[in-house]
């Protein structure tokens, strides 16, 4: 498999929307199903735009092709007493699993986020049956920092989430 890892530009709007709402149908262990991505590609696009002007947010796509393969994002909030966390977003496409693209993804925002002058932290909320996620999670040194107790609900039961964070 020949693939390269890029930041989003405005004009992947359209793309990114289609593969968040196809992936949303793969797995449970979104926070989203198929066809539930709310954003708007144009929405998406300015999102983009306005990403590149913040220090502490970024966008990466696993391309092979044309085809997004995977997204990772980190997203720190505007109040100067959060700046200094980023929350970490990763999808890979299920057909794409197993093949080291989540770690090579993982160790791409992790880089970004050492060098942005900004992020001292980088945080997550996982599922807590999520153990292939949660297995990469800590290969790249995230830590369990608390429990959220009955977060999810899928129309039938409880999930709990786990939040887990890396100091960089």
């Amino acid at each position: 498999m020949t693939y390269a890892i890029r930041s989003a530009q405005p004009e992947d709007g359209t793309k990114i929307i289609e593969f968040y709402n196809r992936v949303g149908g793969e797995t449970d262990y979104l926070s989203f199903g198929h066809d539930e991505y709310s954003l708007s590609a144009e929405s998406l696009t300015q999102v983009i735009v306005q990403m590149k002007k913040f220090k502490g947010t970024c966008m990466f796509l696993v391309i092979e092709g044309e085809e997004i393969l995977g997204i990772g994002t980190i997203d720190s909030s505007s109040k100067p007493r959060y700046r200094h966390v980023g929350t970490l977003g990763l999808v890979i496409s299920q057909s794409y699993t197993g093949n080291g693209l989540g770690r090579v993804l993982m160790n791409t925002l992790i880089d970004w986020a050492k060098t942005n002058g900004q992020t001292e932290k980088i945080s997550l909320v996982t599922r807590a049956d999520n153990e292939r996620g949660i297995a990469l999670y800590k290969k790249v040194g995230f830590e369990q920092e608390g429990t959220f107790y009955r977060d999810v609900y899928d129309g039938e039961r409880y999930y709990d989430n786990l939040s887990m964070a890396l100091y960089l």
